[in-house]
């Protein structure tokens, strides 16, 4: 099974599907994104893009609502604080580490600090 994302016109994720293998191989049987593609905008329109649930290719496995950046050929989750920076992975980074001593810890944005979660 291969999965694909319908991107709109500003890049944001509308939906993933799921395709049959079948619908994304040529007559040799090699898959190809771009039959893939093409099954998609065939069935129901739009722009699709290729996406892997393991992480495979696009960094990140898309999800309704994540960002197509075209110039990292990457998915990109939505911003989870306007402190956090996108590092080169595309992964979202708090500007100050969280710390390591195996407790549960929550992002105050105002405070810009890391919060122990008082266990209950």
């Amino acid at each position: 099974m291969a999965h694909f994302a319908e991107i709109d016109s500003n890049g944001v994720v509308q939906r993933v599907i799921v395709v049959a293998n079948k619908d994304t191989a040529d007559a040799n049987g090699n898959e190809s994104e771009a039959i893939g593609v093409a099954f998609c905008q065939n069935l129901l329109g739009g722009n699709w893009k290729q996406t892997s649930y393991n992480g495979n290719i696009r960094k990140h496995y898309a999800g309704i609502g994540y960002t197509y950046d075209a110039a990292r050929d990457a998915f990109i989750p939505p911003q989870p604080y306007p402190s956090w920076s996108l590092d080169a992975d595309c992964n979202w980074q708090a500007p100050v580490a969280m710390p390591t001593d195996g407790k549960m810890y929550s992002w105050d944005e105002a405070a810009q600090s890391w919060k122990e979660v008082p266990k209950e």
